[in-house]
């Protein structure tokens, strides 16, 4: 009667996002992003960034013509409307790129433009959880809280969009 030699234990070593490929357990498949998903990320941003730059441009820079005015332009509340309106589209496509972009790049250890795609994962949440509690916000401290919380996190998030879109995609070898 022989004996088998006992199975080695595993060796403990990286086995998470720095790791290399062959250590990293099997995660969600990354797979490029569709046509479909990046144009309809690229046009909410642009419709929701611009929007609110233009919104924060009249609001915060341009001083009114009249004296009574209730606006610093006459456009400001259909901006704000606008801005209000398309919102949601950006929340839309934040989802739809979570799963298959975001999620599968951060358990498949990617480190090609991590850091700007970090910093568009971690803005989301508090722009859109802020816009939304700025508009109901009824006591005027937490709705100016709500106001430069929302700014920073935009102003943050069409910085990270602008960085991860311009960084240059590494080329396969071969």
């Amino acid at each position: 009667m022989s004996a088998s030699a006992p199975s080695p234990a595993p060796v403990p070593g990286p086995a998470g996002p720095s790791a290399p490929r062959a250590a990293r357990p099997a995660a969600v498949p990354r797979r490029p992003v569709a046509r479909s998903e990046a144009w309809t990320t690229h046009i909410a941003t642009l419709l929701v960034g611009g929007t609110g730059l233009v919104y924060a441009w009249m609001i915060y820079l341009l001083e009114p013509t009249d004296p009574y005015a209730a606006v610093n332009h006459p456009w400001q509340p259909h901006l704000q409307h606008l801005h209000v309106l398309t919102a949601p589209l950006l929340v839309f496509a934040a989802g739809l790129l979570w799963r298959r972009h975001v999620w599968a790049s951060w358990k498949g250890g990617v480190q090609e433009r991590r850091r700007s795609g970090l910093s568009l994962a971690l803005t989301v949440a508090p722009m859109v959880v802020s816009g939304y509690l700025l508009q109901t916000a009824v006591d005027e401290t937490w709705r100016k809280i709500w106001v430069w919380v929302h700014l920073a996190a935009s102003a943050l998030w069409i910085l990270g969009y602008l960085v991860h879109q311009l960084t240059p995609r590494r080329r396969a070898a071969g």
